[in-house]
Parts: C-alpha cells; structure tokens; sequence
C-alpha cells in the first residue's frame, strides 16, 4: 500500500471469517476496501475447491492476486507503449 506522510492508523477487517487489525497509511476505508475484495477472492476460490484448508486457500488467493496484477502491468505497459508511439507519430506530423 501507498505510503504517505499520515500517522499510521488500525484498521480491523474480517477476511473468511477471521478478524485482522491492520496498521498503516492507508485510510481506513482503503484497507476494508483491499480487505472486502481478499475476503471475496478467497470465498470465490474456495466455492470451485471445497476440500481447501485456510492455508492453502490463502495460498492460492495470493497466486490469482498476484497473477490479475502482473496481467494488468502488462496490458498497462502496452497501452502505455501505444500511447508513446502514437504521440511520436502525432510529434512526426507536426514537424
């Protein structure tokens, strides 16, 4: 999470039904944000594979977690790539 020059706050959450305090930056209602959307992940995992025990849920929560956001960077940096490309282009024909 980011880090900005606020006082650290503590945040209680529950996540598959096991309460959290978080200490951080963030808001208070960042974290119930990030934390409302684990619990969500790992309910929705754990509706394809019953027999998971919490760690292993936990587990393969964070490998499909991390899986979305290296699959966004990626599309991020092509866009980003595209954009930088049309804008040469764009800088081309005004010459």
């Amino acid at each position: 999470m980011s880090h900005s020059k606020d006082k650290k706050s503590r945040t209680t959450v529950e996540i598959y039904n096991r309460s959290y305090t978080i200490v951080g930056e963030e808001s208070p209602n960042r974290v119930k944000l990030v934390a409302g959307l684990v619990d969500q992940k790992m309910r929705e995992i754990q509706e394809g594979n019953r027999s998971l025990d919490t760690s292993r849920l936990a587990v393969l929560t964070a490998v499909n977690t991390m899986n979305d956001y290296i699959a966004l960077k990626e599309s991020y940096n092509e866009l980003h790539e595209k954009l930088k490309n049309i804008e040469e282009k764009e800088r081309k024909q005004d010459d």
